[in-house]
């Protein structure tokens, strides 16, 4: 049976979640079709920008992402303080960016609703923008929706593209972030289709070293990291940015079966910060996907959320 969105997703529990979306069709979303020879390399580049405008719109922090042939992922983080915190007129600035304003709210813009009915009724409108400026299914319905009608307008067809609704797993901990970021940065790797991390085009942790390369340490789109020192710190990743790319560059090294090199230098200094042994690191980064589950956490922390939701059992992933 399937279960409801408000039930996975709950930023009062945690805001960090892992999303994967899949084309349904044979043909490919990117990549090259083995069997007819089309490239769709082309729409790896229409998600990715996508990716980029919605961020800029939404309460939506993206912390990793990659665009494979048939599938992407995403590691967000919901952040309602943001929304929250915004104006009225913030939020409908940002809102129609993408969405026409109807009449009654050009109309409050222009300082000409006099009547309590049509203040009332503005008031209501920014209210619900506001709710999905940090409503994660929004985002992804809008990033999914948008990518469909390029492919659909391109493959002169009409039908759905998406596998049905995203799949979403809630990541509990801090450990749990980190394996899923570095699940979803590695997927090229994974795949055989980039040898490091460097060369994995259309990745968030390429994204991040081509800006190191211009002397830049953050990226406008990706949330930041901010080390661990600053976990505390409104929509900041609680890592330092290099521990991350050589924690990266180690599981890189272990899940490749043709790569018989081994890192020799000591482990990450963050696996030491968050008592994460490397054995158990690789082998919640190779299971992330393996089995059906909608929770990632430490006992504790599963225990905290099974209780928050009133259920007996969560489907989840356990770390010790």
């Amino acid at each position: 049976m399937t279960t409801a969105r408000a039930q996975l997703i709950c930023p009062e529990i945690t805001p960090y979640y892992h999303c994967v979306s899949r084309c349904v069709r044979r043909s490919f979303l990117c990549g090259e079709d083995a069997l007819t020879g089309k490239s769709y390399e082309h729409r790896r580049d229409w998600i990715e920008q996508r990716i980029q405008a919605l961020a800029a719109i939404y309460s939506i922090r993206i912390c990793s992402y990659s665009v494979m042939s048939n599938h992407y992922h995403l590691v967000v983080y919901i952040d309602k303080e943001s929304a929250t915190k915004c104006s009225d007129r913030e939020i409908i600035e940002r809102w129609c960016i993408e969405h026409q304003a109807p009449l009654v709210i050009q109309r409050w813009l222009a300082g000409q609703t006099s009547s309590t009915t049509e203040q009332q009724l503005c008031a209501q409108i920014i209210q619900t923008w506001r709710e999905r400026l940090c409503s994660l299914s929004w985002f992804m319905k809008e990033l999914n929706y948008g990518i469909a009608v390029q492919a659909n307008k391109e493959d002169e067809c009409t039908g759905r593209f998406w596998e049905g609704r995203f799949k979403s797993q809630a990541l509990l901990d801090e450990k749990a972030l980190l394996a899923a970021m570095a699940y979803v940065d590695l997927n090229p790797v994974r795949a055989k289709i980039a040898d490091t991390p460097e060369q994995s085009h259309f990745t968030s942790v390429k994204t991040r070293i081509d800006s190191l390369s211009k002397g830049k340490t953050n990226t406008p789109f990706l949330a930041e990291f901010v080390g661990h020192e600053h976990q505390k710190k409104t929509h900041g990743i609680p890592f330092c940015l290099m521990d991350y790319l050589e924690l990266i560059d180690w599981i890189g090294k272990q899940i490749r079966t043709d790569n018989k090199g081994s890192i020799k230098h000591t482990q990450p200094a963050i696996l030491d910060r968050l008592t994460f042994p490397q054995q158990q690191c690789l082998a919640l980064c190779t299971q992330l996907e393996k089995k059906a589950t909608s929770w990632i956490g430490t006992t504790q922390r599963l225990h905290h959320a099974k209780t928050a939701l009133n259920k007996k059992r969560l489907v989840a992933l356990h770390i010790s």
